[in-house]
């Protein structure tokens, strides 16, 4: 079952290496923006482990928010993340939340997860506790993060997995990259300020 379900991400995978990298969206000019409501540092967000994280700890850092889940066509991607928060971690935090929303890509539960991420990519950037990041169901997060009412410029939410959101050391949103961005990608290094 879980190869059923890898196939057509794989296939996905492939077309968007041929066709480009993926769609990325960028905050627009300060004239086209609407009046943010509420900031990202208003969040609290319970991690994987079942604590409280208080995203007023991140003021003054650039974030980069992922969507994740174990398995997908883009769930190599953890190593991407791992290695941009081992290189780049001095000027970006990654953020991963797990997510069941596409596919049933992401079954388990958290200590699963947290398992699966820490023995097959090493994974040591901050993950939460699953969430839906589309929809009526979406965590608050996520419905600031893709509601141009509440973050002033972007309506986007995730398409699939591996989506990621840019936030600057203001706390903006600045960035969309749908999931054929790789972590690790020129594209992303420059929008962090690691080239």
């Amino acid at each position: 079952m879980n190869f059923l379900r890898k196939i057509p991400y794989t296939l996905i995978m492939f077309f968007t290496s041929c066709f480009g990298k993926g769609e990325i969206q960028s905050k627009p000019p300060e004239t086209t923006l609407i009046t943010m409501q509420g900031s990202i540092y208003d969040f609290k967000v319970k991690s994987i482990e079942g604590k409280e994280i208080d995203f007023a700890q991140y003021k003054g850092k650039k974030i980069l928010i992922v969507n994740t889940a174990s398995e997908c066509g883009y769930t190599p991607q953890y190593e991407d993340l791992q290695k941009l928060h081992q290189l780049h971690g001095d000027k970006v935090v990654i953020l991963g939340f797990p997510c069941n929303d596409f596919g049933g890509q992401e079954p388990g539960a958290e200590k699963e997860i947290q398992s699966f991420c820490q023995k097959n990519y090493g994974v040591t950037f901050q993950l939460f506790e699953k969430v839906h990041v589309k929809g009526k169901d979406a965590a608050p997060i996520y419905q600031w993060l893709s509601d141009k009412s509440k973050n002033g410029w972007n309506d986007a939410a995730p398409s699939w997995n591996f989506c990621k959101y840019l936030i600057n050391e203001k706390g903006e949103l600045v960035k969309f990259f749908s999931s054929g961005t790789k972590p690790t990608s020129k594209e992303m290094l420059e929008a962090i300020g690691a080239k």
